[in-house]
């Protein structure tokens, strides 16, 4: 995966996930609670998601073909729209179909009831630590921007998708505690009902937001603004009178194709103008910490007659 995809991150997340759902089925087996299986379930849709981004940060790095030219990097965000759906269906939908089921036919917690709870406060902790290293991650990249806004504008679809997953999992934890909770207090199944579907709406909402950032990625989004002056202010050099004008497109998270117009003076040879472009796009490449491919078109620039 290329840097900044957050393969740490991952791994920490699937990791934790992976067991985190073993213990919840157990603890649902053993008591029956409808928010021990919807964490679980929540659980198994996160470890198949974080597999998905792995698989896709994997297969993004293939070389550009005839078919796909400019490369493979946008199947990191149609894996990170995968995961939306996912995350919408077989965790949010799941979750609340349950919590409708539950609340029809309410039982409380009779057997195993320190199950529950301390599954869920261990699961507290791992998610938790996996929450610790995929910050740590952005923290690296996100510059001076907060983790929320780091999520709203990031290029790349791995780290804020754990960030994003990573929270619903620690919030739906704490609904489930809750609803089991007040299940083993109050003796009433309904509580239980309500911690899950507590939980079903948490990842309905992060589906749905996370789904509308990978849809604007896949139509095709410019380069970060920052990014974007970086790059015009490295094309006006030497032999370059001015950038009249020039577009930018994220064609995957750490690759940028950038498009330009720029007037030159009317009087130079090919031979100069092919050296000021060349220049000019060098100069792009250093200016940013991505993957440049630039097309530069010169504009032919009066220059003003001698007097005499």
């Amino acid at each position: 995966m290329a840097a900044g995809g957050g393969t740490r991150a991952i791994v920490a997340a699937l990791a934790a996930n992976m067991g985190i759902a073993v213990a919840k089925f157990v603890g649902w087996l053993l008591t029956g609670s409808s928010s021990m299986l919807a964490e679980g379930v929540h659980s198994v849709a996160d470890s198949s998601n974080q597999a998905l981004l792995l698989v896709a940060g994997r297969r993004a790095q293939r070389k550009a073909s005839d078919v796909h030219q400019f490369g493979y990097g946008r199947v990191r965000y149609v894996a990170a729209f995968i995961v939306s759906i996912v995350l919408f269906t077989l965790g949010g939908l799941f979750a609340l179909y349950e919590a409708w089921h539950k609340y029809s036919d309410p039982h409380p917690i009779t057997s195993w009831q320190w199950v529950p709870v301390t599954v869920l406060v261990v699961a507290i902790v791992f998610e938790s630590l996996a929450m610790r290293q995929a910050i740590k991650e952005a923290n690296h990249v996100r510059g001076k921007n907060s983790i929320w806004r780091y999520i709203k504008i990031s290029r790349s679809p791995e780290i804020p998708t754990i960030l994003l997953e990573d929270t619903g999992a620690l919030v739906g934890l704490i609904f489930g505690l809750f609803g089991v909770g007040m299940t083993l207090a109050t003796g009433d199944g309904r509580w239980d009902a309500v911690g899950s579907a507590a939980i079903g709406v948490l990842l309905v909402v992060i589906a749905v937001f996370l789904g509308r950032e990978m849809i604007s990625m896949l139509i095709g989004e410019s380069a970060l603004p920052e990014h974007h002056r970086a790059m015009e202010q490295a094309l006006a050099g030497e032999g370059i009178e001015e950038v009249v004008q020039m577009r930018t497109l994220h064609i995957g998270p750490d690759e940028v194709l950038v498009a330009a117009k720029v007037k030159v003076a009317a009087d130079a040879t090919g031979e100069q103008v092919s050296k000021v472009i060349d220049a000019a796009e060098a100069r792009v490449r250093d200016a940013v910490p991505l993957t440049v491919v630039s097309y530069v078109e010169p504009d032919l620039h009066d220059v003003a007659p001698a007097s005499a």
